[in-house]
């Protein structure tokens, strides 16, 4: 009785603490984990958001690359980070993939989705299709010919398997009845990089990572794996409007460690929420031509769980890959 007396007080005690705590957030620096290498979509917009939020929050909002095993390693870096809101994670779509495909895999996962509570929503994208302006594949069904008249040769980059660079073309071989060769990579800016080089033939990428290189005369894009036509590409057809039935988008969202407290949860929500009315933020997307399609954390929870058992569903289709 009289250890349980001294606990209740000493708890007591805390109480207030932790609530000052949570009033005075933040007093220090916050750490955005970006899960790949620069430049991929996640960095490319975690990084005017983490400036945009540093001038809402006034404290320092540092992007911090933590690449690997297709993200993984830097969403299992979060999931498991102490839940007091100076931890944050830029996640895409792979997110709600990693889980299933170690499931898939037979073996335990780096995380569950449940370790994660989401807070903001800022992009969804559609994938793009992408090649060499010097390809020889100029459309989508030469790329198709190609690929079917020599199954398993024609390589396609990637930031990992069952990433979000990997599923839509796993996706798109599917329906088109082909087998490219997948050449996974670290991130999205590595997987860009060859294939500039010439080391992959194909990517499947978020359009802000090749708008530049579009613009430059570098990279031409061959479709889209919307519902419709991108408003930075009007010209390139949807995969579905050249008979393949496949959609996929790459989408932008902001977590943290479950467990965080509400009264910081909703701190970082009025941040985000502030930080898609931000000038600067709103110019440089627009600059990458990338519609910013925010939703709060209600909206991105709902449609977070739908799109994540859409993926699970993908990937246990997709099955086991080396």
């Amino acid at each position: 009785m009289r250890s349980a007396r001294f606990a209740a007080i000493a708890i007591a005690a805390l109480l207030p603490l932790a609530a000052a705590a949570q009033s005075d957030y933040p007093s220090r620096n916050i750490t955005m984990v970006v899960p790949f290498p620069p430049g991929g979509v996640a960095d490319i917009t975690g990084r005017p958001l983490a400036e945009a939020m540093t001038r809402i929050l006034k404290q320092n909002v540092i992007v911090e690359n933590k690449s690997g095993a297709g993200g993984g390693l830097g969403m299992q870096y979060v999931a498991r980070a102490k839940p007091d809101g100076y931890t944050i994670l830029m996640a895409l779509s792979s997110v709600s993939i990693i889980p299933e495909a170690d499931k898939v895999l037979g073996r335990d996962p780096m995380y569950q989705l449940n370790q994660l509570v989401p807070v903001a929503r800022f992009t969804a994208d559609p994938t793009v299709l992408a090649v060499r302006a010097d390809s020889p594949y100029k459309s989508v069904a030469d790329l198709v010919a190609a690929a079917r008249k020599a199954p398993g040769t024609i390589p396609y980059g990637s930031s990992g398997n069952y990433g979000t660079m990997h599923v839509p073309m796993e996706m798109l071989d599917e329906v088109a009845g082909v087998k490219m060769l997948h050449v996974p990579f670290t991130g999205a800016g590595p997987a860009i990089v060859a294939l500039l080089g010439g080391q992959v033939q194909a990517i499947a990428t978020g359009p802000s990572t090749v708008t530049g290189h579009v613009k430059a005369g570098k990279v031409r894009v061959l479709a889209t794996w919307g519902d419709s036509r991108h408003p930075a590409f009007p010209d390139v057809p949807t995969l579905k409007e050249l008979g393949y039935d496949a959609q996929f988008s790459q989408w932008t969202g902001l977590f943290v460690p479950a467990g965080t407290p509400e009264p910081v949860i909703a701190k970082l929500r009025e941040a985000s929420k502030a930080a898609v009315n931000d000038p600067t933020f709103r110019a440089v997307m627009a600059k990458v031509e990338t519609p910013i399609q925010y939703l709060d954390q209600p909206q991105f929870r709902a449609f977070w769980d739908a799109d994540a058992k859409k993926l699970a569903g993908v990937v246990q289709k997709i099955g086991k890959v080396e």
